[in-house]
This record gives C-alpha cells, structure tokens and sequence, in this order.
C-alpha cells in the first residue's frame, strides 16, 4: 500500500514519463528512505499505529536487502507492515496523511 501511495503521488504530480517515475519512486520505496520516513512519522503516530509498526519491524528475519542494512531493512518492514493495517483497518485518510507528511518532511530537509 505505501507503494501505491508512492506512485499516485508521483504521478499526481503530473511528471508521468516513464523512466523519470522509476528513478523517483525509487527515493521514496527503497528501504534506506523507508528507514529514514519512519524516523520523520515515528513521533507522530499513535500507540496503535506505533504497535503494529514494531510488530512488523521486530519479526524474526534474516534477510535484508543488498542495498541496505539490517537495521534500515527491518525498520523499512514495519513501515509496511504500519501501512498495510491503515490500509486494512480502512484508515486511508490516515495513511494519506502520514505519507504526505513525511514526503514533505523529507524534501525540506534535502533542501
């Protein structure tokens, strides 16, 4: 779900070419920039949605992507695991609001 919410936002932005989408979708999915959205949403979200955000980071897991670090691949995990309960439970005002806000949080500090 944070994917797709990544690509409406990218193409809401009305830059649709197809290579341009890719390179930028990839600043937002990767697991490294997931870590660093979860460090930017982790003060904001409330006991349920930071529940199920360690739920998902702390599951047992060997893998991590080349790309990334453990740490950063785990954190990235709850991020997912956080937005697939927005999603689920039917809160996607919620997790509309909580990916705007750090894409937006994100850009100002890049600036």
């Amino acid at each position: 779900y944070y994917e797709t919410l990544a690509r409406e936002y990218i193409i809401g932005d009305g830059d649709c070419v197809v290579s341009r989408l890719n390179e930028k979708i990839k600043d937002i999915i990767t697991a490294v920039s997931q870590s660093r959205i979860v460090g930017i949403i982790q003060p904001i979200l409330d006991e349920t949605e930071l529940y199920f955000f360690k739920s998902g980071r702390n599951a047992r897991n060997t893998h991590h992507s080349k790309s990334a670090e453990a740490v950063e691949y785990r954190r990235a995990t709850g991020l997912d695991c956080l937005f697939g309960y927005l999603y689920l439970s039917g809160k996607h005002a919620r997790a509309r609001e909580l990916f705007i806000f750090a894409v937006k949080k994100q850009s100002e500090l890049e600036e």
